[in-house]
């Protein structure tokens, strides 16, 4: 769908079509770790919406005398420097987007307010 066709539906309040899946990597087992939406996700499961750097994670000795290469994590995914680039740059993507739907501005709000609380010590 063209950009302007994906506009003309944000605002006509329906829903934009969502991001084809990003595939970062499959894991041994033949799971699949990959970006769909704003989520990074195992076998299509949200594990994470974020990245962490492996040097502000507080398990990060553990994992990477598990995962050498490893410079980044996405919840229980640890990811060297090439996924989480990839990675990264599909979160942008999908943040990118802008949605003016009501629904979308109060989920924006909600995120928000949540962050904030976190920030203050809310739990």
């Amino acid at each position: 769908m063209s950009q302007s066709r994906h506009d003309a539906h944000s605002i006509h309040g329906e829903a934009p079509m969502p991001a084809s899946p990003v595939l970062i990597r499959t894991t041994h087992d033949g799971r699949r770790i990959e970006v769909i939406g704003a989520r990074i996700c195992l076998d299509g499961q949200p594990e994470a919406d974020e990245l962490v750097v492996i040097d502000e994670h507080p398990n990060r000795q553990a994992i990477l005398k598990m995962v050498p290469l490893a410079t980044h994590v996405a919840g229980r995914l640890p990811l060297t420097l090439a996924e989480a680039s990839v990675a990264q740059a599909a979160l942008r993507r999908a943040t990118d987007r802008f949605d003016g739907s009501a629904q979308a501005a109060r989920e924006r709000l909600r995120q928000v307010v949540w962050r904030k609380s976190v920030t203050d010590g809310v739990e």
